[in-house]
């Protein structure tokens, strides 16, 4: 059971449309994050962060809009990579294969 705010789909949604734009970093970091989120032993305060993170990329508020050319994911970046930065002991080998299976799955490897 997810414990996003919102259904998985639209996440996976919005990672199939802006894969192109955003490029595989942003993608990976999403579903690195995703994963952590999901993975039992992740700790309150990271779920917290993850969130965050994760509806930071999917809602379309933003600091940079989306559809700039060149620039609309950069902030979307940060946010994300940031939030790895923060959790990254919860980014773990089974979180890393999930993310590449997804990946795989969307047709994004």
């Amino acid at each position: 059971m997810s414990t996003l705010p919102m259904p998985a789909d639209t996440l996976f949604q919005k990672v199939t449309r802006a894969a192109r734009s955003a490029g595989r970093h942003v993608i990976e970091k999403v579903l690195w994050l995703y994963y952590a989120l999901e993975a039992p032993g992740t700790p309150a305060w990271a779920k917290s962060t993850i969130i965050g993170a994760l509806a930071y990329f999917v809602l379309p508020v933003d600091a940079v809009p989306d559809f700039i050319p060149g620039a609309g994911y950069a902030d979307d970046a940060g946010v994300l990579a940031a939030a790895v930065a923060v959790v990254a002991l919860h980014i773990d080998a089974g979180v890393r294969r999930k993310a590449q299976q997804k990946m795989a799955d969307l047709g994004l490897d």
